[in-house]
């Protein structure tokens, strides 16, 4: 009774705060008539992998499997469900799945009626998102359900004396894919035996994102001045801003002012509207050049590239001597597996604690943490090093080396599962 009235009212304190928040409104908007819509829009012609994200941060963590998984069985459909309108807006197109919706609020006909419509032959989560009433069902139906690239930690609720709900929920999974052995220790704790370490899936795309990561010219011609100074004197080094918000820019830009070294900059800030283009490009001043309007005969005058488009940042990493990402000002950093998947020793802002990944990183000497612009010259200047960059540069590929396989290994079980059920 308690469960299905927090959903209730927190469905309809939504449609309130639909009046008056965009969020909300996408939210409550994407779900309406979703019955009728989603039986007109998904027709079950074969056997069904239902993937169930959060946001954009989980859908990159169920990505790769959602990928191999298509090239294995090109014969199953695919739906890709999102709780959250920031990240259905931006994949409601995704080319790998079938069908991509909104979940509908977890209630018990909701529950009901959605698999009654998808009918899902295996069903997987992405890292959290539980709910109850879905997972209930699934274990009904005795659908296969895994959970990948789980983290857990000892104060959540299933390891507390309130937490009887959310251990019910957990033994729906058939299997849990953990990212560290601290997780599959917790979970053994309340004796759940059912999980493997397998790592974060997200590292498996990082490393074919490095590896198939194509050449830019205009960045290669930038980097290419850098280089031919250096044989002059000191050495080379290209300092890569991915992600950043203004909190950030204030500390490193007038660490990067001071470097009298070899030194070539490309931001590529969160935000590309033009207002924080200009405003990046003044802060900086003359050697600034936009990457839209740069030729391969006025990027080796600059010394700030600046990225003002969406979705090349991945692949500039390939040209850095180590990277700064955004975020940690804020509400969290943004990705760090990217850089670190070409060896770049990784730098941040305080708030890194929630990011498994980062603390990883941190801890074996590869990224990190600073609180200001001394903090920062500091790491740079001991970055400038061969030997202290080459130490970091093997510690973040160390790690990554360490946490790779994690799709295969889904991917290996689903295999097994799926036959010996004969599907």
């Amino acid at each position: 009774m308690g469960y299905s009235f927090f959903i209730h009212l927190y469905v309809f304190l939504l449609r309130i705060a639909a009046l008056f928040h965009p969020k909300a409104r996408l939210w409550v908007q994407g779900r309406r008539n979703w019955r009728v819509r989603y039986k007109a829009a998904f027709q079950k012609r074969s056997q069904v992998l239902w993937v169930h994200v959060s946001s954009l941060g989980e859908f990159e963590q169920g990505r790769p499997v959602i990928e191999a998984f298509r090239e294995q069985h090109p014969d199953w459909q695919v739906v890709l469900t999102f709780f959250s309108p920031s990240g259905y807006t931006v994949r409601k197109n995704y080319p790998f799945a079938d069908f991509v919706a909104y979940l509908p609020a977890d209630t018990r006909r909701n529950a009901a009626d959605f698999l009654d419509i998808i009918q899902p032959d295996a069903a997987i989560f992405v890292k959290y998102d539980f709910w109850a009433n879905y997972l209930f069902n699934l274990k009904k139906r005795a659908v296969p359900t895994l959970l990948v690239s789980a983290l857990f930690r000892e104060n959540q609720p299933f390891f507390r004396w309130y937490g009887a709900l959310w251990r019910q929920m957990l033994g729906c999974f058939t299997h849990v894919f953990v990212q560290n052995t601290d997780s599959q220790k917790l979970l053994q704790s309340i004796d759940f035996q059912n999980s493997t370490v397998a790592g974060d899936t997200r590292v498996d795309r990082v490393l074919r994102i490095a590896a198939e990561a194509p050449a830019d010219e205009i960045v290669a011609a930038f980097v290419a001045a850098a280089t031919a100074s250096a044989d002059q004197g000191s050495a080379s080094f290209v300092f890569i801003a991915g992600s950043s918000w203004e909190a950030d820019e204030a500390v490193f830009l007038p660490a990067l002012a001071a470097d009298k070294t070899n030194l070539r900059i490309i931001i590529a800030p969160h935000e590309v509207s033009e207002e924080n283009i200009r405003r990046i490009s003044r802060l900086f001043g003359t050697g600034a050049l936009r990457y839209s309007q740069a030729t391969l005969a006025t990027a080796p005058a600059a010394r700030l590239l600046l990225i003002d488009n969406i979705g090349l940042l991945n692949t500039l990493y390939l040209y850095g001597t180590v990277a700064y990402i955004g975020g940690g000002f804020g509400k969290g950093i943004h990705n760090t597996l990217e850089p670190a998947a070409f060896g770049l020793p990784v730098i941040f802002g305080p708030k890194y604690a929630k990011f498994e990944e980062a603390r990883q990183m941190v801890a074996r000497g590869g990224a990190f943490p600073v609180h200001d612009t001394a903090a920062l010259s500091t790491i740079l200047d001991m970055l400038h090093d061969p030997v202290a960059h080459a130490r970091a540069s093997s510690a973040v590929q160390t790690y990554l080396a360490e946490s790779k396989g994690a799709t295969a290994a889904v991917l290996l079980w689903l295999k097994a599962h799926l036959e010996s059920a004969g599907k």
